[in-house]
C-alpha cells in the first residue's frame, strides 16, 4: 500500500511538473538542488561532529598520559638527584 502512495505521489509531481511555467520549473529545480545541497551539508556536519567527538576522546587521553608521564619524569629526576647526593657523601668521606 505504501509503495502504491509512493508512486501516485510521484505521478502526482510529475503531472504537476507537466504544467508548470518555465519559471515555476527553474524554481521546482532550484529547490531540488538546494534540498540535495542541504542532503550534503547535514552528512558533512554529522561527519564532522562525530570527528570531532573522537578527537576530543583521544585528546582526553593523550593529557591524562602526559600528566602520567610528568610526574614519572619527576620522580625520577628527584630519585636521580638523591643518587647524586648521596655519590657526593660518599665521596667526601672516603
Amino acid at each position: 500500500m505504501l509503495t502504491l502512495i509512493m508512486i501516485l505521489d510521484d505521478f502526482n509531481v510529475v503531472s504537476a511538473a507537466y504544467f508548470m511555467t518555465s519559471s515555476e520549473k527553474d524554481l521546482s529545480l532550484e529547490l531540488e538542488a538546494l534540498a540535495a545541497r542541504l542532503d550534503t551539508l547535514i552528512s558533512q556536519f554529522n561527519l564532522l561532529k562525530s570527528e570531532n567527538k573522537s578527537l576530543k576522546i583521544k585528546q582526553d587521553a593523550l593529557v591524562k598520559e602526559k600528566a602520567r608521564l610528568l610526574e614519572k619524569n619527576t620522580l625520577a629526576k628527584a630519585s636521580l638527584e638523591a643518587m647524586i647526593l648521596r655519590l657526593k657523601a660518599m665521596e667526601h668521606d672516603a
